[in-house]
């Protein structure tokens, strides 16, 4: 055997096994998806699972009207002060990163990423829940913002980081201020990139459970008051799913699929403008 056949069999059998590692990494996402799909299709198959709201065990018609309507005030809230703060961060970080206090930003950031969320709910328990006497909305939409600001700030920075000087220097020798230049002309061409963020963001706050259980608690009815106990699709899944009734555990699974399905959905649309971001950079 030559020099080039053996460099060939080993090159195919390098190849065989990064596939089959990649296979082996699939597994647990494949089984996960099995067992949701399997468990929660049958449920979710009625349209009155989303349009009733809770009912008591042994009542047939049973839904989960009031956790959609929960995880959408929710996660509209949090998007709300997370994103349009975290958006600036990002370009502070991006277009000042020498000043003093890039630096303590860009390490707050970090720190907020790999914070536990039950830290995050805990903190906000102390702080909005304790002194309140209540839980609410808008405590839970408040961990959920603290979550999601970090994405969104590092995201942003990166996206804005690569957008060429060049349009910076056109900006300013058009004697735009700074300012201007940063809000104008390199935010929308990073747009995609941003964009991105807030989706990943948004795909991380609507399925954390920790947060919610010392801010929002849940609620089984249908409420729209946002300074009152809410209930989401995580507090649906968690709750419903430790009780004995297999009614109940059953919604729980059709739950989960939903919730399954919406980050999914908004995973896949992300990744649809971060490609579409790629191809446009690569046309220029």
């Amino acid at each position: 055997m030559n020099r080039t056949s053996r460099r060939s069999y080993t090159s195919f059998a390098w190849l065989g096994v990064m596939y089959l590692l990649t296979a082996f990494a699939l597994i647990p996402l494949g089984l996960v998806l099995w067992f949701t799909v399997a468990k929660g299709l049958p449920p979710a198959l009625h349209i009155e699972f989303y349009t009733n709201v809770f009912r008591p065990v042994g009542v047939p018609g049973a839904g989960i009207k009031q956790a959609i309507v929960g995880t959408l005030m929710l996660v509209g809230m949090a998007s709300v002060m997370a994103i349009p703060a975290g958006i600036l961060g990002g370009i502070y970080l991006a277009e000042y990163g020498l000043a003093r206090w890039a630096g303590w930003v860009r390490l707050a950031s970090d720190v907020l990423v790999g914070t536990p969320s039950i830290a995050v709910g805990l903190f906000v328990y102390a702080i909005l829940v304790a002194p309140l006497h209540h839980f609410s909305g808008v405590s839970g939409s408040v961990a959920l913002a603290v979550l999601m600001l970090p994405i969104v700030v590092r995201t942003t920075e990166g996206s804005v980081a690569l957008i060429p000087n060049g349009l910076r220097e056109s900006g300013l020798a058009l004697g735009l201020p700074r300012w201007r230049v940063s809000l104008q002309l390199i935010l929308p061409a990073a747009a995609p990139g941003v964009i991105t963020g807030a989706l990943l963001s948004v795909a991380r706050a609507s399925g954390e459970t920790a947060p919610l259980l010392f801010t929002a608690f849940g609620n089984q009815l249908l409420s729209l008051d946002p300074t009152h106990a809410i209930q989401a699709l995580p507090l649906t899944v968690y709750q419903y799913a430790l009780t004995p009734y297999k009614s109940l555990q059953d919604q729980a699974w059709g739950a989960a699929l939903v919730l399954v399905v919406m980050v999914l959905g908004i995973n896949l649309v992300s990744r649809w403008v971060l490609r579409r971001q790629i191809a446009l950079a690569g046309q220029l």
